[in-house]
């Protein structure tokens, strides 16, 4: 007996789901060096005017790109929770690593050289200042505050 044309489809398949895009860890530090160089080569443009000899000229000024996690997944056309299962591929922990760091230090150098907006970058990496609002004692008040109230014998308990 023969099969019906079209139901042998799913033998066809040797494994379940999407093939991966990449295939080593070589092949995803490729694609992710060619997101880096895309990157630098497409800088964002701020139509900036300039006043010369009385005249007011409007020209397109470059600025940096900041390289970011989502921005490298678009371009490689996969998903975030892709990137992720990547990650916990041991095989592709090291490529992971070094893209990572790759992409925190264009953005750290970029804040650190006034190129990127700081505020904005330093909270993405986690380095945001934590203010201390514990005093000597381990109350939960700023060290200002704390030392206000002793100086004026107000402070409360």
């Amino acid at each position: 007996m023969v099969a019906p044309v079209g139901n042998s489809f799913w033998k066809q398949r040797s494994s379940h789901g999407r093939k991966p895009i990449f295939s080593t860890p070589d092949d995803l530090w490729n694609a992710a060096c060619e997101y880096f160089e895309w990157v630098e080569a497409n800088p964002l443009k701020e139509t900036k005017a300039f006043h010369f000899q009385g005249t007011v000229i409007m020209d397109e000024v470059p600025k940096m790109r900041a390289m970011t996690m989502m921005g490298l997944c678009f371009y490689l056309d996969i998903g975030t929770s892709t990137f992720h299962d990547y990650k916990q591929n041991e095989d592709f922990s090291e490529v992971i690593a070094k893209i990572e760091q790759v992409i925190f230090t264009q953005k750290f150098e970029g804040a650190a050289a006034d190129l990127l907006n700081a505020n904005i970058i330093s909270r993405e990496l986690g380095l945001a200042d934590k203010q201390d609002l514990t005093s000597s004692d381990g109350s939960m008040t700023p060290k200002g505050l704390d030392d206000f109230y002793a100086d004026y014998g107000k402070k409360e308990t």
